[in-house]
């Protein structure tokens, strides 16, 4: 059994899914898990899809260097509106968001009320290709993988607020209660 960055409550009101070496990049991955983290899973299936389909960006608030600033990040409140559309790396993800859903669904959880508790994504040893330059050299041609994991939760249902007596102050506001000044009238 392969251990998990976040501590776990109950394990059977969870279900998790993970990918190691994943080829898509780091930086793509790192932006997307951390903008569904705490997303309610259908909410999170949807922006995934909208992404897809170019209808919604996801919001880049770290890995800024070089990316374009475009309207639709703005309906997420990205610095400086700055967005994407990675591809690759939002199929990546929804696969394993599907596979979560599966493994919920064995375990007997409600589809409808999971929600993603722990998202994340750290860099996975590089990989190492070449490429041919001039003058007969060689250079690096490097992949920047990544490893995913994630953890749903069952919601669970709001308790409700004890009703409350009389409110408790203390005797030092009570005191300062007692000493306040009252304003009357409106001169200077």
């Amino acid at each position: 059994m392969t251990k998990y960055a976040s501590p776990l409550d109950g394990e059977s009101k969870v279900a998790k899914s993970r990918g190691s070496h994943l080829r898509v990049h780091f930086k793509h991955c790192r932006e997307i898990t951390h903008y569904i983290s705490g997303m309610n899973t259908i909410k999170a299936k949807k922006f995934l899809n909208d992404v897809l389909a170019f209808k919604a960006a996801v919001p880049f608030t770290k890995f800024t260097g070089g990316i374009g600033h475009h309207a639709q990040a703005k309906q997420c409140k990205a610095p400086g509106n700055a967005g994407r559309w990675p591809v690759k790396a939002t199929q990546v993800v929804l696969d394993m968001l599907k596979n979560a859903e599966a493994n919920a669904a064995s375990k007997d959880l409600d589809g409808d009320n999971l929600v993603i508790s722990h998202i994340q994504c750290n860099r996975a040893p590089g990989g190492r290709r070449r490429t041919y330059r001039a003058h007969g050299r060689i250079g690096p041609y490097m992949s920047q993988p990544a490893h995913i994991e994630m953890i749903l939760q069952e919601k669970a249902e709001p308790v409700a607020k004890e009703a409350q007596g009389p409110k408790q102050i203390s005797r030092k506001f009570a005191a300062k209660l007692r000493f306040k000044k009252v304003k009357t009238g409106g001169g200077i």
